[in-house]
C-alpha cells in the first residue's frame, strides 16, 4: 500500500464545499452521540519563536464510514514578516482506523479553512432565518474566504459586507467575490448588521457591540482560538441564545473564554453545543430566539471529517502523489 501526498491545491480540488458541510455535519452528531474520541488540544509554547504548536487527534464513527487522523498545526507570529511563511501552517495525517496505516499526508492549512467555513455553514444552517440574504463579514483574512463560500451553500446570500483595517484585504476579497454576489466595504457595524455575521479577528478587546446587531441576527464567532482573545461584548454574549462547539474548548480559548473566567457567563448562559441541534435534542433557531451565537474554537473531528472528504476523493479522481512510507515487507 502507499500514502497519497496531497499538497494545497490537491485538498482544495478534492473537498467540494457541500460535502465537506455534509461531513462536519456528520462529525458534530457523532461526537454528541458518543461516536468519537477527541482527547483534548495540546499545546507546546514556543515563546522564544514567539509562536506554538498545537497537536488535534481525533477519530469519528459516522456510521457508513469512519476516520482517524491528527493534525499538526502551529501558530506563529513572525512568520510573515520574517520568513515569508503563514502565520498558521498544518499537516494532516489521515490514518485507517482498521490498520492504523497513513492513508494520506495532507495540506493541513487549506484542510483547517474549509472545516472552519464548513463549520460555521453547519451552525448558520441551525440558527440564522430561513430567509437570510445578506452577510457581514468582519476580518477580510485567508478564513474569511470560506465563510461566504460555505454560508452562501446553506442561505440564499446575496449581499456581503466586508470590514476589515487593511484595505487591501477587502479590496482582494472583493475582486474575488464581485461577479458571484453584491460586496461592499464598510465598518463593524455594517458588517453587523446583516442577517448572518461571521467575525474572523485575533482581537482581545471586543469590536461587536449589542447595539449594532439587529434582533434577528446570528453570528459566527470564529476568531477566538486563545486565551484572552475576544471579539463580542460581554452584553452581546448574554443577550444572545449562545451555541458552542465544545465546552472544554470554548470556556479555555473560545469567544467565550474571558467573560467565562471573570464570572460574567456561567454554564446557565449556554444554550446547546452544536452536536445537540444537529442530532435534535435541541432547538435550533425558532420565533423567540434572537440574537444567536455560534462560539467556534475548531475541532479535531472536524478536520478528520474534512480529510475523509479529500481522501476519498482524490483516490476516485485518481490525483495526489502516492509514495511509500511504510515498508511493505512484513517479517
Amino acid at each position: 500500500m502507499q500514502t497519497l501526498l496531497l499538497n494545497h491545491d490537491a485538498v482544495e480540488t478534492n473537498a467540494k464545499m457541500p460535502d465537506v458541510i455534509g461531513a462536519v455535519s456528520d462529525a458534530f452528531a457523532a461526537y454528541e452521540r458518543g461516536d468519537a474520541q477527541m482527547p483534548a488540544k495540546s499545546y507546546i509554547d514556543l515563546e522564544r519563536y514567539n509562536g506554538d504548536f498545537r497537536s488535534m487527534p481525533a477519530y469519528l464513527d459516522a456510521g457508513e464510514w469512519d476516520a482517524a487522523g491528527i493534525k499538526w498545526v502551529n501558530v506563529h507570529l513572525d512568520n510573515v514578516e520574517q520568513y515569508d511563511l503563514p502565520t498558521v501552517l498544518g499537516t494532516m495525517i489521515y490514518s485507517d482506523p482498521k490498520n492504523a496505516f497513513p492513508l494520506a499526508i495532507m495540506d493541513g492549512t487549506a484542510l483547517t479553512r474549509l472545516r472552519t467555513g464548513a463549520a460555521a455553514a453547519v451552525a448558520t444552517d441551525a440558527l440564522a432565518i430561513e430567509d437570510a440574504t445578506s452577510l457581514g463579514i468582519i476580518g477580510a483574512g485567508v478564513q474569511s474566504y470560506t465563510q461566504l463560500e460555505a454560508i452562501a451553500e446553506v442561505r440564499p446570500i446575496e449581499k456581503v459586507v466586508v470590514s476589515d483595517l487593511d484595505e487591501e484585504r477587502v479590496a482582494r476579497f472583493i475582486e474575488r467575490f464581485s461577479d458571484a454576489f453584491e460586496v461592499h466595504p464598510g465598518s463593524v457595524a455594517d458588517a453587523a448588521a446583516c442577517d448572518v455575521l461571521s467575525t474572523v479577528t485575533p482581537v482581545e478587546d471586543p469590536i461587536v457591540e449589542r447595539k449594532m446587531v439587529s434582533e434577528h441576527t446570528h453570528i459566527n464567532a470564529m476568531g477566538a482560538d486563545a486565551e484572552g482573545k475576544h471579539e463580542l461584548t460581554d452584553q452581546l454574549l448574554l443577550d444572545s441564545t449562545l451555541v458552542i462547539d465544545d465546552f472544554e474548548q470554548t470556556t479555555h480559548s473560545g469567544e467565550i473564554n474571558v467573560p467565562w473566567k471573570e464570572g460574567v457567563l456561567t454554564r446557565e448562559d449556554i444554550h446547546a453545543a452544536l452536536g445537540e441541534i444537529v442530532v435534535g435534542k435541541t432547538n435550533g433557531r425558532t420565533a423567540e430566539t434572537g440574537i444567536s451565537v455560534f462560539d467556534s474554537t475548531g475541532l479535531a473531528i472536524q478536520d478528520v471529517a474534512t480529510a475523509h472528504v479529500v481522501y476519498e476523493h482524490a483516490t476516485e479522481n485518481n490525483n495526489g502523489s502516492p509514495f511509500d512510507l511504510v515498508e511493505s515487507d512484513v517479517q
